[in-house]
């Protein structure tokens, strides 16, 4: 294994293993203030033990999510010190203000999980806001920084080095706000599958079991407007990848020739040797429309640029279908969902749907790291696009292989005991003998 292959493996599993619990992170909160609320609103305790217990399952991740966190944060200095040195001034402001949100988010978590017979409920209940809210903004800030190396603005570029920076004209780069939108939906709509995948599955053996139904329309009412935005956002983002990354653009659609009225694919494989996309479904015009909103409208193919320049065709193709795939599940599982609860009809008393919702349990994260694949990849060979190439970033230190090896091994013992105390403290149900933990409201909190 080369040492730039053995870099950028290392950070994939390390960035593939923090996103899942930085996207929870951005979505479990809001379940938990709106259990919080519906407790508050109808003295029902089942709420309450679910505010609690999600508030646990915060916690648990946002302990996890702090420590893979600072791990990739010295895997960018000692993986990637060229990157660093040309990028620091940049990206220091929106690390700076993530780090900022993410002290926000500690302190508010604190006062959530210790203040509930300190504090009145308005204010508590407050502080639950304010954990949701400063969850997103961490992980807005983020996604900002790797938005610009999508579409880097904010300098000049004299002999090399970055010059004239101005941090706010990067951070506001043509790939901020498509991407941030974008990624913290389908942290929205993620979370609340799963959530909802897990509850219906277990709804499925036990279907009147009253803590699975109300957790399930929790969840619903998290994931599914998020799962029905996200083609819209998706929209927005085609078309600026289209704008400032056309080589991704022709990679996500394995689009070789630039011609116009270019069909969108539907699934297919890739041959880059001919220039062939085999057992694709082809829609007319579909990949203009979906990049410039016009059926005849000219798309860049990959030919237009230097073959040392293009991302791995089949992985950004593939990975961006499963994306699409997964997120059109999702939203019609959505559609279905919302119809059932409009005509008044139990959501959990429809046996069909139940399994759906369990079988869309993992598709918001499997569309998550399937999307960041794309986003990664498909703007190899640069870590800069356009600007810096990642073999001009990567450590010269031998030997990447062994740490990588490691930190594997390391990720997967974590994962699995994460798993094991979020079933411990969130997804099981309580027991008769547990429900004396379960605390009726008092006059106090029936009149916030």
């Amino acid at each position: 294994m080369s040492d730039l292959l053995a870099a950028r493996s290392q950070m994939a599993v390390s960035l593939g293993f923090h996103i899942i619990f930085a996207v929870v992170g951005i979505g479990m909160p809001v379940l938990m203030v709106v259990a919080e609320r519906r407790w508050q609103k109808t003295g029902d305790g089942i709420f309450l033990d679910l505010a609690r217990r999600w508030a646990k399952g915060t916690a648990i991740l946002f302990a996890v999510g702090a420590v893979s966190g600072t791990v990739l944060s010295f895997e960018l200095g000692l993986l990637w010190p060229g990157f660093m040195e040309f990028a620091g001034p940049i990206i220091g402001m929106p690390f700076s203000l993530e780090g900022f949100a993410f002290f926000t988010e500690a302190i508010f978590l604190g006062i959530y999980l210790y203040g509930w017979d300190r504090i009145s409920p308005r204010a508590h209940l407050w502080a639950g806001i304010m954990v949701a809210v400063s969850g997103a903004a961490s992980g807005i800030f983020v996604v900002i920084a790797n938005a610009w190396m999508n579409a880097p603005t904010g300098f000049d570029l004299v002999d090399g080095r970055i010059t004239n920076v101005d941090p706010i004209a990067g951070m506001l780069n043509p790939m901020a706000f498509p991407q941030t939108l974008h990624m913290t939906l389908a942290a929205y709509a993620a979370t609340g599958f799963a959530v909802a995948g897990i509850h219906a599955f277990l709804l499925l053996f036990d279907r009147q079991n009253a803590f699975h139904r109300r957790a399930l329309s929790i969840a619903l009412l998290v994931g599914a407007p998020a799962a029905l935005l996200q083609p819209v956002s998706g929209d927005l983002s085609a078309r600026a990848v289209a704008e400032n990354q056309p080589a991704k653009l022709a990679a996500m659609e394995s689009h070789f020739e630039t011609a116009r009225r270019v069909p969108l694919l539907i699934g297919g494989w890739p041959d880059v040797e001919t220039g062939e996309t085999s057992y694709a479904i082809r829609i007319p015009g579909g990949l203009s429309f979906l990049a410039f909103h016009d059926v005849n409208a000219e798309v860049q193919g990959l030919e237009e640029f230097p073959r040392d320049q293009w991302p791995n065709v089949p992985i950004v193709h593939t990975a961006f279908q499963v994306m699409v795939g997964l997120g059109t599940y999702l939203a019609l599982v959505s559609l279905w969902a919302g119809w059932t609860a409009w005509r008044r009809r139990d959501v959990s008393g429809n046996l069909w749907l139940l399994r759906a919702l369990a079988l869309a349990a993992p598709m918001g994260f499997i569309a998550i790291e399937a999307g960041w694949i794309v986003t990664e990849v498909g703007r190899q060979p640069w870590i800069v696009y356009g600007v810096l190439r990642t073999a001009d970033a990567v450590t010269p230190m031998p030997g990447l292989m062994y740490p990588f090896l490691l930190f594997s091994l390391l990720y997967c013992f974590l994962g699995a005991i994460v798993v094991w105390l979020l079933y411990r403290q969130i997804i099981r149900s309580p027991r008769p003998d547990e429900w004396t933990r379960i605390y009726a409201p008092s006059p106090e909190v029936m009149r916030a």
